[in-house]
């Protein structure tokens, strides 16, 4: 008799696999450790850029120049902000991919963690101040960490020996995940913090107390008193060092050591030279009271600043190099690699064109330059004020391009007659009676000899202007307005030394410089 095995009723067991979150969440983790640990490397080495500082720093020089516009116009001081936020969005939104892939395959998860560590080795590199050991460290440190960290969150979430009815097993790895998640995310924000504070300090900090900043040999009087109006609201004659505005191309401020701090005078000259920070204060040391502006600024905008420069003359540190004929542009170029071209006949003009090593009576914050920067009145900063400046170069405009020339910039940009209404504020409203109208106007190298006001439809109405310093400062100015009940349009517009009037031809910054007359609407209360 033939026997008959019993047949096997048991269903298959079914493999189950974590949820999809739970794998995009290991990425977005191993991701944050990853930058993390590179933030860290990064501020703790000098010369060292982080891969979001340096992918966004690529991103920068690649966009084309209309992104650039709106991104100033409409983000002002925070565009570098938003880039950085923007990059980590997508840093994100790869990473959250990888977490997935590596569920179902390890490998694949760690190629796209290796693939963006591969990313920001190579923006790290573009970077003309980088060296090739420097820049591959932060990257190089985030790709270990990255990798590392998606391992083990995606070995607690393997659910191969994990069933649908094995919920015992299921609720472990659960855990286990989330014990691991809580891990490596308070690692990342431990270590991101730390980096990012250290960073922090290093750009908001002061020269080093060792450095030498020695005494002018030129020392300016006291700015006058009758230079400055006293109103409450109204933008003071000197911009404090802490308010001074800020616009550049640098996503993290560079950090030079002064001692090994050079500066090249190359290109077309008969001795080239290479200028230790010493040897470069043994020339004369001067002050001059000097107006900036950035070429980005609005009619009306904050983008312009006063203060107390101190430096050496331009003319005298070219003189050591001996100026070859033909040469017509002068050629910051930063430590950074960013470059600015000014016009070399108006650089030596007469006008006070310095290698500034100091501002406001203390050396040059990280943030605006130090150890050195260029300070030239009349020009917009694009094509003069080159920060962390390393090297000169003469040269020609037919031979070559400043950073922002081809990005539709002008190659001459001197500084436009410009006014301004610091009080009222726009839109606020006033009490009936005498209301004090006042602002600052500058045409730096002309000078203001007249600023009118105009309400509504009225005459154009003279405002009584501070004492003048010199013509390359701004003027502060006054109107007494007796302001009736109502909403009223206020008007403003200065005229230079030349007698030319500010223009009312409304234009954009692109390429030379807005123009325009700044208007606000205030409205006066019933009384």
């Amino acid at each position: 008799m033939t026997t008959v095995a019993p047949q096997d009723t048991t269903e298959p067991a079914v493999v189950t696999s974590p949820p999809r979150w739970m794998a995009a969440v290991a990425g977005l983790l191993a991701a944050g450790a990853a930058l993390a640990a590179g933030e860290l490397v990064a501020a703790l080495i000098d010369g060292a850029r982080s891969a979001v500082t340096s992918i966004g720093t690529v991103v920068i020089d690649l966009a084309p120049p209309a992104l650039k516009d709106l991104a100033i116009e409409t983000l002002g001081t925070a565009d570098k902000p938003v880039l950085i936020a923007t990059v980590l969005v997508v840093l994100a939104g790869a990473a959250m991919a990888a977490g997935i892939a590596a569920v179902r395959r390890l490998w694949w998860g760690v190629l796209g963690v290796v693939g963006l560590g591969v990313v920001g080795l190579a923006a790290a590199w573009a970077d003309p101040s980088a060296t090739g050991v420097v820049a591959a460290l932060p990257a190089t440190a985030a790709v270990i960490v990255g990798v590392g960290a998606l391992w083990w969150l995606v070995r607690t979430l393997d659910s191969r020996g994990a069933t649908a009815d094995d919920d015992a097993a299921d609720g472990d790895s659960r855990r286990a995940f989330l014990q691991a998640a809580t891990t490596v995310g308070g690692a990342a924000l431990g270590a991101g913090a730390l980096g990012r504070w250290l960073t922090t300090q290093a750009e908001s900090s002061t020269a080093p107390a060792t450095a030498p900043f020695p005494s002018p040999d030129v020392e300016l009087a006291p700015i006058p008193a009758d230079a400055s109006l006293a109103i409450d609201g109204l933008t003071s004659f000197i911009t404090p060092n802490d308010d001074f505005y800020r616009i550049d191309t640098a996503l993290r401020v560079p950090t030079v050591d002064v001692d090994h701090w050079t500066l090249r005078i190359h290109g077309m000259v008969d001795n080239p030279i290479e200028l230790t920070y010493d040897e470069l204060l043994d020339h004369q040391i001067v002050e001059a009271d000097i107006t900036l502006a950035c070429v980005s600024n609005e009619v009306g905008g904050e983008l312009v600043g006063n203060a107390r420069w101190r430096g050496i003359r331009l003319a005298d540190v070219l003189a050591d190099a001996g100026l070859q004929p033909g040469a017509d542009q002068l050629v910051g170029r930063s430590v950074d690699g960013f470059t600015a071209g000014s016009p070399l006949a108006t650089v030596l003009d007469g006008r006070e064109s310095l290698v500034a090593i100091g501002m406001n009576g203390a050396p040059l914050p990280r943030i605006h330059g130090y150890p050195a920067r260029l300070v030239v009145p009349g020009l917009y900063g694009y094509v003069s004020a080159t920060k962390w400046l390393t090297e000169l170069e003469l040269t020609t405009f037919d031979a070559f391009d400043a950073y922002w020339i081809p990005r539709g910039w002008a190659e001459r940009a001197p500084i436009k007659t410009q006014s301004r209404i610091d009080v009222p504020r726009a839109l606020s409203t006033v009490s009936p009676g005498t209301v004090a109208v006042a602002g600052v106007a500058w045409a730096p190298t002309r000078g203001i000899t007249k600023v009118e006001v105009k309400v509504d439809d009225g005459p154009w109405e003279q405002a009584r202007l501070a004492a003048a310093v010199d013509d390359d400062t701004w003027r502060q100015w006054v109107y007494e307005w007796q302001a009736t009940p109502g909403r009223h349009d206020l008007r403003v517009r200065a005229t230079d030394a030349t007698g030319e009037p500010q223009t009312a031809d409304r234009e954009p910054p692109r390429p030379d410089g807005a123009t325009g007359r700044h208007h606000i609407i205030v409205t006066v209360a019933d009384s």
